[in-house]
């Protein structure tokens, strides 16, 4: 059996010990030293996330691009292994580097042209930890708190296709901003600008785009996570606040109380943007002002104000902290996807953000947000009592 270790990339590394496995029952993959065991104490859980592709059959060429779990800078994940089965593809873990070089870890498979196959299948397992995560902002900033290296920092300062950070990106900020004094406080002002404007829109399709441009030139901020969170990072870095968006999945109920905040078993369309900000004397700071909106929107029937209780909690505690019922994938913007080894593929394959399954069939893209169509389904499962 084949195996290869992948480099790490500043803040969204792939441990060492993430090997690229086939799906063979009698393999079994040891949890890096440095991560929890499933069942370890101090909050950590361990989940298993399936995903499963099933193209259809035909003679043309296929590829399918799944997005894998990272370890990111902290100690609120660890990615203990990811394992395949593809039969008749070829399957590999990439790397790819989006926009400003940000690493994007995922499963490349392809399928190539030639004779015709039955139903193209891939089942992909990542299997992972994670335990909740609070940054206390109410204590004054440390010399010990987590360090970013500078070249990490500079790459999340950059703009993106569809978050600039000039024009009338960064006048909104200024005004937003001014008379504050400090990286948290400006990104508390942000924060609580966006809960306050912004609204979550349920007809948008998927995640949305996070077209902030569009959001800020045309007055509409309704949107859902993709959008609602792609603002905050755009507004942040405008500002000179390194800033990213975490892409991820649900993987489980929230045990903080919010009906709205959490997904297990069939989480196909469970797909979750979050934000972060950098501070020294802090490190990362987790928010996720799309959540607060999200509380007032569906927790309950018809919706809540914003001055409920429970809106007031959800507020309170998604400045400085993550459930992580939840894992990320990357947080990469712009990302070519990969052509199959050894083609000459002209066609446009850069997508915004990988969040979702991609997918192509004789060179015709699948629609990541038609799930049934495409025919995947993603489930996830609890393996820590």
């Amino acid at each position: 059996m084949q195996r290869r270790r992948f480099l790490s990339l500043g803040a969204c590394a792939l441990p060492a010990s993430l090997l690229s496995t086939s799906l063979v029952p009698s393999t079994a993959q040891a949890a890096p030293s440095d991560a929890p065991s499933p069942g370890a104490a101090d909050g950590w859980r361990t989940f298993a996330l399936t995903t499963r592709v099933d193209l259809p059959a035909g003679r043309g060429p296929a590829n399918v691009w799944l997005p894998v779990a990272i370890s990111p800078a902290g100690t609120y994940q660890h990615a203990l292994g990811t394992r395949w089965e593809a039969p008749g593809a070829n399957a590999a873990l990439r790397m790819v580097h989006g926009a400003s070089g940000i690493g994007v870890p995922m499963l490349a498979v392809a399928w190539p042209e030639g004779e015709a196959q039955g139903t193209r299948t891939v089942t992909l397992v990542n299997t992972f930890t994670t335990r909740d995560r609070v940054v206390d902002l109410s204590q004054p900033p440390s010399a010990n708190a987590p360090r970013e290296s500078s070249a990490v920092l500079r790459q999340y300062l950059q703009p993106t296709a569809l978050q600039p950070i000039d024009g009338l990106v960064r006048e909104t900020a200024q005004k937003i901003t001014r008379g504050e004094t400090g990286d948290v406080a400006k990104a508390r002002a942000i924060y609580q600008w966006i809960v306050e404007n912004c609204r979550r829109e349920g007809s948008v399709r998927g995640c949305g785009t996070g077209d902030v441009r569009y959001m800020l030139t045309t007055g509409n901020l309704a949107g859902k996570c993709a959008d609602i969170n792609a603002l905050f990072t755009a507004l942040a870095r405008s500002v000179g606040i390194p800033a990213r968006d975490a892409y991820g999945v649900r993987v489980a109920a929230s045990r903080r109380g919010f009906n709205s905040l959490g997904k297990a078993g069939d989480v196909t369309r469970a797909q979750h943007c979050r934000a972060e900000f950098y501070a020294a004397g802090y490190g990362w700071v987790p928010v996720d002002p799309a959540d607060v909106r999200k509380v007032v929107l569906e927790e309950v029937p018809g919706g809540l104000p914003l001055d409920d209780l429970r809106v007031r909690a959800a507020r309170a505690m998604l400045f400085g902290q993550w459930e992580m019922n939840w894992v990320a994938f990357n947080h990469g913007a712009d990302i070519v996807l990969p052509s199959a080894p050894g083609t000459q593929d002209a066609r446009d394959a850069t997508v915004p953000f990988l969040m979702y399954p991609n997918g192509e069939v004789a060179h015709a893209r699948l629609d990541s947000l038609d799930p049934d169509t495409f025919r995947y389904r993603m489930n996830a499962r609890e393996l820590t009592a």
